[in-house]
């Protein structure tokens, strides 16, 4: 692949859609070992305050705040139907199958608390003793930033229909700097779908304006990726090309930056260079609209990492590719395979299953040469608005000879809800196009993010 074009083309698609549950009752079996009452205070709050609250507070994803007993009230009904049906918290990955690091999956205890306080009127109990709302920072997920480092404003017409953009974001600071992780915080949560992010790695000696070129450029399927590069001044002043760091940081709905043990992961950062955005998503909208305040929080490390880590993408625009070609015929539910004969073992940290709307179901484990069988991620359910990057409590090895088996369902037919085509038409994998990241085109894909293994990751802990 062209090294330019390949800048452009890597990306994730993620997006939101309407949803219902279904029926909120506790059955008697699970009702059983309840409490006679069931109080906001000693019961519903710290389930809330877990599991709830980190997304649906100001200037979060949530389109509501949880950070109060009346917030929490007034939703009360919405809130028991959505768990009961397992809609909400969102976490698609079976727990069963795998169990992650940081996953929001409620008991069927907790589930039946919650639905009994709803059928009892939702009682407060001891308003003195509720626990107290969990404290966050002020436009981070996860602490006060080092630097914060702003995006241009874009400008998202109104035409009801999905928008790519390209996006350059210069900075300069006054020295180089390890970072530890960096988070994307958008400015307008209610369009934005997705973001991937590489930083482009200058020869100082090469390039002396960072901040020159275009900031802003639509994706446009008839450009060619070296006008794109030339408009943007993303080379360097001898006409070279830069070095890239791919995927620096990436945004999904909901989704927490990684930030793994000290000394794993991060990376060096220039004093200036540019952030390059090869794919930023926007949802349609029926009226004009800006995204202003979109920006990178940038968290530092004291200390170069002592392991860095690397990701191997399988599937579309990957190093295996999907068996059959990934062509689904109209009314058709198919299967598709995707293989990987591990060559150096690996430590194996992160996990990011991708499909489009009429994605169905998604299983990867790993044979190893001794045929034992090492689970990866199970999705029962697919669900397009929801596309967690998924990290193990401890480091899973996966030993060279393995084979990584993905297992991929999708269902273009009218039973499917979320297929975009009404009556179904065929559809396929547009991979290498710059129109391959629209969710009315498939993919098939698993992205893992593990570093090159060392004597003792069995026991390597990632929490």
């Amino acid at each position: 692949m062209n090294k330019i074009y390949g800048w452009i083309v890597t990306g994730i698609c993620v997006s939101i859609m309407a949803c219902s549950g279904d029926d909120t009752s506790a059955s008697p079996e699970e009702s059983a070992a309840l409490p006679e009452t069931v109080t906001f205070s000693e019961h519903i709050a710290p389930i809330i305050y877990k599991n709830c609250t980190p997304c649906h507070r100001d200037q979060s994803a949530g389109p509501f705040s949880f950070t109060n007993y009346e917030e929490v009230r007034a939703k009360a009904k919405t809130i028991a139907k959505v768990t009961r049906s397992r809609f909400m918290p969102p976490w698609p990955a079976d727990p069963t199958y795998v169990s992650f690091k940081d996953e929001r999956v409620l008991t069927d205890y907790e589930i039946s608390l919650i639905g009994k306080w709803v059928e009892q009127d939702c009682p407060i109990g001891d308003a003195q003793s509720i626990p107290a709302t969990p404290v966050y920072p002020i436009g981070s997920q996860i602490g006060e930033p080092d630097i914060v480092i702003p995006f241009p404003d874009i400008d998202i017409a109104g035409n009801n229909t999905d928008h790519f953009f390209l996006v350059k974001v210069p900075y300069e600071m006054p020295e180089a700097r390890y970072v530890k992780t960096v988070e994307f915080i958008p400015g307008n949560k209610k369009l934005a779908h997705h973001m991937n992010a590489n930083l482009i790695l200058f020869d100082p000696a090469k390039k002396k304006d960072v901040t020159k070129g275009k900031k802003v450029l639509a994706t446009n399927l008839a450009e060619s990726a070296l006008l794109v590069q030339t408009e943007m001044d993303n080379f360097q002043d001898d006409g070279s090309v830069p070095g890239l760091q791919p995927l620096v940081c990436n945004y999904l709905p909901g989704v927490s930056p990684a930030i793994y043990p000290a000394g794993i992961g991060g990376f060096l950062m220039p004093a200036k260079g540019a952030f390059f955005i090869n794919d930023y998503h926007f949802g349609p909208s029926a009226k004009d609209e800006i995204d202003s305040t979109s920006h990178f929080n940038i968290f530092f490390s004291d200390a170069p990492p002592k392991r860095p880590t690397y990701e191997l993408l399988l599937g579309s625009l990957g190093v295996s590719p999907v068996v059959p070609a990934l062509i689904i015929p109209a009314n058709e539910v198919k299967t598709f395979t995707i293989d990987y004969q591990v060559q150096e073992t690996m430590s194996l940290i992160t996990v990011n299953p991708h499909m489009h709307l009429i994605g169905k179901t998604f299983t990867a484990f790993a044979i190893t040469p001794k045929q034992d069988t090492i689970k990866l991620v199970h999705i029962p359910k697919w669900d397009f608005r929801w596309q967690y990057f998924y990290t193990y409590k401890q480091v899973v090895v996966i030993p060279a000879g393995s084979r990584i088996h993905v297992e991929a369902t999708f269902d273009n037919t009218v039973n499917n809800v979320n297929n975009p085509n009404h009556p179904p038409q065929v559809i396929i994998d547009r991979a290498g196009r710059f129109d391959s990241m629209k969710s009315t085109n498939e993919m098939l894909q698993l992205i893992l993010s593990y570093m090159p293994y060392q004597p003792g990751d069995e026991q390597l802990s990632l929490e």
